[in-house]
């Protein structure tokens, strides 16, 4: 296809990823201050500074609802980004690795919003799903490199 270049378009999925995976780590960290106030009764000493337990559900859910976000609009870019280069889909397996990291972002988004004590199943396969969610990120990061040395001159 005889389109313009789509370096503008890589720059916002550079950004994206890399605001994704801080994203992932906050959500860790508050994760981790949830479940120790959970189970050990103990808070983190920052923790009285962002409105205690509940600052920190808060701050959870934002994180989750911006990494999904950003997920998607990446999701959104490389199937522009490469169909309009390319003119399809599928040259590399990072087209499998950024969907499965998708379908993992959302079923953890989805068992999120499942969490209660009504439901004991939600809580641990929100955070198993988290954890295989960092291979996915891995995974999804280094095919994701392998293609950017496609498109650099």
């Amino acid at each position: 296809m005889n389109l313009p270049s789509f370096l503008w378009l890589w720059k916002i999925a550079a950004w994206s990823m890399g605001l994704s995976l801080l994203a992932y780590l906050m959500l860790a960290i508050t994760g981790v201050w949830m479940f120790r106030a959970r189970t050990l009764q103990q808070f983190p000493i920052i923790t009285p500074f962002i409105g205690g337990n509940k600052g920190v559900r808060s701050l959870h859910y934002t994180m989750g609802i911006s990494m999904v976000s950003l997920v998607l609009l990446l999701l959104a870019i490389g199937i522009v980004g490469t169909f309009g280069h390319f003119g399809s889909l599928g040259h590399s397996s990072h087209l499998i690795a950024g969907l499965i990291v998708v379908a993992l972002v959302l079923l953890s988004a989805f068992s999120a919003t499942q969490i209660s004590t009504s439901r004991p199943w939600a809580r641990p396969l929100h955070i198993g799903v988290n954890i295989i969610l960092f291979v996915g990120f891995a995974w999804v990061s280094l095919t994701g490199w392998i293609v950017v040395q496609k498109y650099l001159p």
